[in-house]
This record gives C-alpha cells, sequence and structure tokens, in this order.
C-alpha cells in the first residue's frame, strides 16, 4: 500500500508541478511578489497532495521563534521536503541553491524570478564572494537567506558534515541566525519515490544572535542542530 500511495503522489506531484509551471509562465514578466504567491499556492498544493495520498502531515514547533524580518536560516537537509515547507513557513525566503538547478527548464526560470540565491560549489571563495553579495541584496529586501549548512542532502544518522559557507554567511551578513531541525529524512527518503504515512515535526530553534566569531557560531549551530534533531529522530 505505502508503494501504490507514494507512486500516486509523484504523479500529484510531476502533474502540478507541470500544470502550474506553465499556467504561470506569464507571471514571470511581473513583479517577483506574484510568482513568489503562485509559488506557495503550488507548495501548499503539493503539502495537502502529501498529506491525502500519502498520508505524511507535518507539525510545526517553535513558531515563536519563526523569523518575520531580515535573519539567516540554517536548516538541516534529509529531502525535497523541507525546501517545500520552508518556502511555505518562511515570509520572504530567499534559499541558497547550487548554480545546477538555475540551469533546469522551467525551475531556474522561476527560481531566478524569485531571486533566489545560486552558488558554484566549485567556485571556491569568489563563488562565497558572489552568494554574500546576492544575499546581501535579499536582506535589504526584508527577506530570510535560507541555507543548508551541509550543502546536501544527508540521511538521519550520518555524521555531521557541516560547510564554511554559513559561518561565512553569518560573519559578513550581520543578522540573528534561527536554526531549523526536522525528521523529514524518516519519511521522505533521500533516494527513491518512496514516502511513508506518518507526521513530520519541523522545529524552530532560538536564534543564535550576531556577533560571535566564526568558530563560536560554528561550533554552537553545530550542537544545537545536532542535538536536536537526534532528540527529534530518537522520539520518532
Amino acid at each position: 500500500m505505502i508503494l501504490i500511495r507514494s507512486a500516486l503522489f509523484l504523479v500529484w506531484f510531476v502533474t502540478i508541478s507541470v500544470v502550474m509551471y506553465v499556467l504561470a509562465l506569464p507571471s514571470l514578466v511581473l513583479p517577483r511578489g506574484c510568482v513568489m504567491f503562485l509559488a506557495r499556492i503550488w507548495a501548499r498544493v503539493i503539502l495537502f497532495g502529501l498529506k491525502w495520498i500519502a498520508g505524511l502531515g507535518y507539525e510545526v514547533r517553535g513558531r515563536e521563534y519563526l523569523p518575520t524580518s531580515s535573519a539567516l536560516v540554517a536548516s538541516k537537509h534529509y529531502s525535497t521536503w523541507e525546501t517545500i515547507a520552508l518556502f511555505l513557513l518562511l515570509p520572504d525566503p530567499a534559499i541558497v541553491l547550487k548554480r545546477e538547478l538555475m540551469r533546469i527548464p522551467l525551475y531556474g526560470w522561476y527560481a531566478r524570478k524569485m531571486q533566489m540565491i545560486s552558488v558554484d560549489r566549485t567556485g571556491g571563495s569568489r563563488a562565497l564572494r558572489t552568494m554574500h553579495r546576492t544575499a546581501t541584496r535579499a536582506l535589504a529586501q526584508n527577506r530570510q537567506i535560507v541555507i543548508f549548512p551541509e550543502g546536501t542532502r544527508r540521511r538521519p544518522g550520518d555524521a555531521p558534515a557541516y560547510k564554511p559557507g554559513v559561518a561565512g554567511l553569518y560573519a559578513q551578513l550581520g543578522v540573528p541566525c534561527v536554526p531549523v531541525v526536522h525528521n523529514s529524512g524518516l519519511f521522505w527518503l533521500r533516494r527513491g519515490f518512496v514516502k511513508k504515512p506518518g507526521t513530520i515535526v519541523v522545529e524552530f530553534l532560538p536564534p543564535i544572535p550576531p556577533g560571535l566569531s566564526r568558530n563560536a557560531f560554528s561550533a554552537q549551530l553545530q550542537d544545537r542542530i545536532e542535538t536536536a534533531v537526534n532528540r527529534l529522530i530518537g522520539a520518532a
């Protein structure tokens, strides 16, 4: 039954995405806010289908820590789910994406229009400087910069592999950093299309104030995220 429901959700996901991508093409000549509005509808419809087709819902904890203005949001990364959910939960997110995603037809067009932040993971210091500039512009628009500190999707239980990019952004931007944890990897598997029924818990943790050294920030961020995510996975 799980395989059947997962297959039906995959059909839902692809159908909704293709239809909305095509129908929303005229919005690419409109202001960014129009595309963001349509993207939120897409995210809401996808998560609706995930709940009612695959039986996978979600619960939000720590709503009092949800940023309402400029902030850095550092999230654990297990699956595609959190990229959809954070887009829906945050007021105006600018998500840090690998540059290759910007080259995907339709998806990449919308990501560029929404001014997501692309990063060349092989570009070294030059790529980091470009990321800092685009993130600074996004903060000037009162947006939330969303970054996945480990750079790629991991599996629950994998050893932490935090990259220096998040500490660099924190040091340069001078805004609070809100850590985010969840247990999506237990339900939306990193590889394959299986979606296990249940409830994903996503939790916003108390913000880390600006002004710490890079090393102190990195240590505190990793400790907070790993401690909280181990608690969520253990409870599940």
